[in-house]
């Protein structure tokens, strides 16, 4: 449930706060006083894209904060695993939008940083909005299968149709690849042949070519390295004649030292060590030259292993950026090559496994469309329902259905229907349905859906389009009859009827100083309700009868709800 909403720097609205209550909430107010504003704030803290344009003029920055209570157990569960379930009050949800002048969006959830993609998720499950756009959608038969769906609660039944679906596809898929001309069919088998021939022939194999760029360095500074050594070793062994080496050095030094530790046992330890760093530089010594002797400074060698880097450098150019996936490569086209040369082989399989998964696939095609048509025997009562008393008695909703081809929603074609006069024959509902009985129609739709799922709060933006008299009344019962029902109903109306009906009615005023427009909302006191409708009545003008019609309006509404 909404419980509060604070906006500031919003288009007009300097500063709000709007307290919602359970059950059915109405706002009114006059045309331009700021209801749109107060829906596109709802839109913008529940994640929908905004722009810059949303921010009060001179202002840096437009700020919105909502608290929602009393949230589904799923919900709470998934902002536990994903880190947001801490907030200032248990079992509360507290969401906060910023977007600042230059465009720049952020968005918290009970204080900690989120995307506006994640906003809009876990919002899914706790509101949805319905506006005068959306009776649109009632006119374009693509969304008659969404709809029914929707009440359906199919999930699970199309979930089933669409993987088999999917493996269907790709088995065709598979087949159409495999079934060519006889022409084209060699050209790929030679191609194949040839590159794998041609990765084969170059016998790679992984971490080579890393070895053989390290031999070449090696080879490329193989002088350089040569004469290297040559001090190195020239300064470990001397020359050999007038010029002592370390080696000879420290053999001396330690000879020296131990001539002397049988009466100067201080020397022993000195002794010691002076011994093993001769050792340690005579190993170092012997390695060296090792090493020195090692050293290959030929040019055929050198030019057989560019040779060989140079296959590497090919093959990659074509195949891929390592060994491996050259490797990879090869056995891929041995696979492509094995199914090409073994066709019919293959195609025959292929062909058995279709057949299988079209079986399948039809099957779970067959319990989607069940589901559907079950759905709609249920809805269709009632929505006769709904529309009876939302004066539509002599409405007939039907459904048009056909199966076609397979298709990634199933093999369903649907379209609603309506007869709007008895003894007609039913008609598309785009081609006779008007305004007000949109209206109608979307609302005993909501109606029904509401059963199926447990969003707490839903929004209606100005629905009663074309709708007055007593059909706006019983709009309004309808509306208060599903807040009743543990749902929380907030409706943006024009319509006295409607905010008659209302157990919360919310008044959105605006004033100006002479320079800056500014938008206040606040919970009307009895009084001031009946002043409210009593304005809806009559226009700008009340008068005392417009006054007294109001009053009777809520008198007759409490009658019949008590």
């Amino acid at each position: 449930m909404l419980r509060e909403l604070t906006i500031e720097n919003v288009a007009v609205i300097e500063k709000a706060e709007v307290h919602f209550d359970r059950g059915f909430n109405a706002l009114t107010g006059e045309t331009g006083a700021g209801k749109s504003i107060l829906i596109d704030s709802i839109n913008a803290i529940l994640g929908s894209r905004t722009s810059r344009d949303i921010v009060r003029s001179k202002a840096p920055k437009a700020r919105i904060w909502a608290v929602f209570c009393e949230l589904p157990e799923r919900l709470i569960s998934r902002l536990e695993e994903d880190g947001y379930a801490e907030s200032p009050q248990e079992d509360e949800l507290l969401l906060y939008r910023e977007i600042s002048a230059d465009g720049k969006s952020s968005c918290r959830i009970n204080g900690k940083p989120a995307p506006a993609a994640y906003l809009r998720q876990i919002c899914q499950e706790l509101i949805t909005i319905h506006g005068q756009h959306d009776n649109q959608s009632l006119l374009d038969p693509a969304r008659h299968l969404s709809i029914l769906d929707a009440y359906a609660k199919n999930r699970a039944e199309f979930e089933t149709y669409y993987k088999e679906y999917k493996a269907l596809v790709a088995v065709e898929k598979e087949l159409k690849s495999l079934v060519t001309d006889e022409r084209e069919k060699e050209a790929k088998i030679e191609l194949l042949r040839y590159q794998i021939d041609e990765i084969e022939a170059a016998a790679l194999k992984p971490g080579e070519e890393e070895l053989l760029a390290a031999q070449r360095t090696r080879m490329q500074h193989s002088q350089k390295i040569a004469d290297a050594l040559n001090v190195a070793l020239q300064a470990l062994e001397g020359d050999g004649d007038e010029v002592s080496g370390a080696v000879e050095l420290l053999e001396t030094a330690g000879s020296a030292a131990d001539s002397v530790t049988a009466f100067y046992p201080e020397l022993a330890e000195s002794s010691e060590r002076l011994r093993d760093i001769f050792y340690t530089a005579q190993e170092l010594s012997n390695d060296l030259r090792t090493q020195l002797e090692a050293m290959e400074m030929d040019p055929q060698a050198l030019a057989e292993l560019e040779d060989r880097l140079d296959i590497f450098y090919r093959l990659k150019q074509k195949y891929g950026s390592t060994a491996q996936e050259i490797l990879d490569y090869c056995e891929n086209a041995r696979q492509e090559l094995a199914k090409i040369e073994f066709a019919d082989e293959y195609l025959d399989e292929l062909y058995a496994k279709k057949e299988k998964l079209l079986a399948t696939t039809v099957k779970a095609a067959r319990a989607l469309t069940k589901s559907r048509l079950d759905a709609f025997a249920s809805l269709q009562q009632k929505l006769q329902q709904a529309l009876a008393f939302l004066n539509m008695g002599g409405v007939e909703f039907s459904l048009r259905h056909s199966t076609g081809a397979l298709t990634s929603t199933g093999m369903d074609s649907v379209e609603f229907y309506i007869v709007t006069n008895r003894g007609e024959q039913p008609k598309p509902l785009a081609k006779i349905a008007s305004g007000g009985e949109l209206s109608r129609i979307m609302l005993a739709l909501k109606n029904a859906l509401a059963d199926s799922d447990d969003i707490g709060t839903v929004i209606y933006d100005e629905i009663d389009t074309g709708v007055s008299g007593m059909a706006a009344g019983r709009i309004g019962s309808v509306m208060q009859q599903t807040s009743g029902a543990g749902r929380q109903i907030i409706c943006v109306t024009h319509t006295a009827q409607i905010a008659a009906c209302a157990d919360t009615h919310l008044l959105i005023s605006k004033s100006s100083d002479g320079e800056r427009t500014y938008t206040q909302v606040h919970t009307l006191e009895p009084a001031a309700r009946v002043d409210e409708l009593a304005r809806i009545i009559s226009g700008s003008h009340v008068t005392e009868l417009s006054r007294a019609g109001a009053a009777e309006m809520l008198q007759n509404f409490a009658r019949r709800t008590e």
